[in-house]
């Protein structure tokens, strides 16, 4: 069954205005299909939740972890595999009878919460048409616009969300906002300005869930230090740990003490080695390569194994298809996938007998080594300092230049900018998108590090924490400060992470490597006019009107 896929949640979509034929990213028409009908089961599930909440009911919480899951196994680069959407979808079905059931009857019901799902596979593919994004040609452009950012601002939340629930952290205004915002988005009462409140609440939201995100790490593996990371390879048997969940890795490091394999972070799995719970295991030894765009040419026929706890998996070669492995809701057609035990723990005996088994690589690699572990806590160990090198001159201006990787021509603009920011400035930098630049030389400024690791994508907590601290000691606001955000964009997280610092009324943005394709002209007019944000240009003209900023 073939079905007439339309996506462009990602900042890579086709011709920038969205795939029609195959994802960018990998994903099929037929897994786009079922994407879209299961979104469109959680938005019937959530018509009547919200009313079960507007009761006074609780919510079972095995019903928020689906529609979590869900939105999460929906991001982009998480998961290809149709037979678990399929899954997916039969229980989804199964939790809107429930919900269904309980509110019993009521008026003004969407198609979304009155479909029933089909039986078969493709059956369900001829009803996915009805949940595609242009499917109503009717619809007012900025409405659907807004409630397209609503959505990949929850898919974002999802993805943080799922992260500090396997760390047993929650908070139950979240939980009950997955319903709320997915209700907004099939309201047809809701005007344009009533979905722009929805789309602020739903920063004010992602700022929640990266805080909880951050209370679960900081907690449980305590706040990250500063520590130096050799980002070459060591002498034998290996597994790679790709994606951003810090108990999976806490996991395979238990498992794999005193066996003689090595374990290497990968991707945004980098500022794990900040975390003192997981840097005292001294087989921990390093960083695997580059940003997740990379990671087809860098795994290729390599001796060792590799894990994808999170986001962020491009289709597998071949040639080590056999050597890697999903967990949590990745997923791809025909990789091995690490499920949990009834006991809420995971057996990675079979990755470790598999890397044993590849022998792992024949020799050292001369060492070389990054610094990362600058959170918030890090990072706030200075200010004294910093405020006093700000006001004597020798610190001029901050940068944080950060965010999402891909591989769209045109993202050396931020390999550029970071080197021309001059040298009486400082760097900060989170997620993925500091594999441009983090492997160059800054030096110090005034005996501080001028390129400062803050940690991954919902370390967007920390950036924000360190620059409220810095307006307090400065008793300003954060758009007062010598501080310019330089952010670089590919999937939802991003959404979210941009919509949590719109919330925080941060302005001046500037935003790249292109604009997403969602945003209707008059919603990316609002965002210009109310927030400043800025679409990148060059380095140097951009560089060059941050710093004017400081004159004024």
């Amino acid at each position: 069954m073939s079905y007439d896929m339309f996506c462009y949640q990602c900042e890579q979509t086709a011709g920038g205005k969205g795939c029609t034929k195959i994802g960018v990213c990998g994903k099929t028409p037929e897994i786009a299909g079922l994407q879209d009908l299961l979104i469109y089961q959680l938005k019937g599930i959530s018509f009547y939740v919200k009313k079960l909440i507007e009761r006074g009911e609780k919510i079972d919480k095995a019903i928020v972890s689906f529609v979590e899951n869900s939105l999460f196994t929906t991001l982009t680069n998480v998961n290809f595999d149709a037979d678990v959407h399929v899954q997916l979808l039969k229980h989804s079905q199964e939790i809107k009878e429930k919900v269904r059931n309980m509110v019993g009857s009521c008026s003004d019901i969407p198609q979304a919460a009155s479909y029933n799902l089909s039986d078969t596979k493709e059956d369900m593919l001829k009803d996915a048409k009805q949940a595609g994004i242009m499917f109503d040609q009717s619809l007012d452009p900025d409405i659907r616009s807004l409630r397209q950012t609503i959505l990949y601002g929850l898919k974002g939340i999802s993805a943080y969300g799922h992260q500090a629930r396997e760390l047993g952290y929650y908070s139950d205004q979240i939980d009950e906002f997955y319903f709320r915002g997915l209700e907004a988005t099939t309201n047809d009462k809701l005007t344009v300005q009533d979905l722009i409140t929805m789309t602020m609440r739903t920063g004010e939201m992602s700022v929640a869930v990266i805080q909880k995100l951050d209370e679960a790490n900081t907690t449980i593996y305590k706040n990250p230090v500063p520590q130096k990371v050799n980002i070459n390879v060591k002498k034998g048997p290996f597994i790679i740990v790709s994606g951003h969940d810090l108990k999976d890795l806490e996991m395979i490091l238990e498992q794999t003490e005193g066996k003689g394999i090595n374990i290497y972070t990968h991707g945004e799995m980098l500022p794990c080695h900040g975390y003192p719970e997981l840097k005292k295991y001294k087989h921990l030894v390093g960083n695997f390569g580059g940003a997740w765009q990379d990671q087809q040419k860098e795994f290729d026929s390599i001796p060792g194994c590799i894990v994808m706890t999170t986001n962020c998996l491009m289709k597998p070669r071949e040639s080590y298809k056999d050597r890697i492995f999903s967990t949590n809701v990745v997923g791809w057609d025909g990789v091995k996938h690490i499920k949990k035990n009834i006991d809420g723990k995971k057996d990675f005996s079979e990755v470790i007998n598999k890397a044993l088994e590849l022998g792992g690589f024949a020799e050292d690699q001369t060492p070389k080594e990054i610094l990362v572990g600058f959170g918030h806590h890090a990072t706030l160990s200075y200010a004294g300092k910093i405020v006093d090198a700000v006001k004597s001159g020798k610190l001029r201006h901050f940068f944080l230049i950060g965010g999402c990787d891909g591989a769209r021509p045109g993202r050396n603009y931020y390999t550029e900018f970071a080197k021309r920011v001059p040298k009486d400035c400082i760097i900060l930098t989170l997620a993925c998108g500091k594999y441009r630049f983090n492997k160059l030389d800054f030096g110090e400024l005034d005996g501080l590090p001028r390129l400062l690791d803050i940690g991954q994508c919902n370390d967007a907590y920390s950036a924000v924490k360190i620059a409220l601290a810095l307006a307090d000691a400065f008793d300003t606001d954060i758009n007062s400060l010598p501080l310019s955000i330089i952010l670089s964009w590919y999937e939802q997280k991003a959404v979210a992470d941009l919509l949590a610092l719109l919330s925080l009324n941060v302005k001046g943005i500037y935003l790249g490597p292109v604009l997403p394709a969602f945003l209707s002209p008059t919603v990316l007019q609002y965002l210009v006019d109310n927030f400043c944000l800025t679409p990148i240009s060059t380095p140097e003209k951009d560089l060059e009107s941050c710093l004017e900023q400081d004159v004024k």
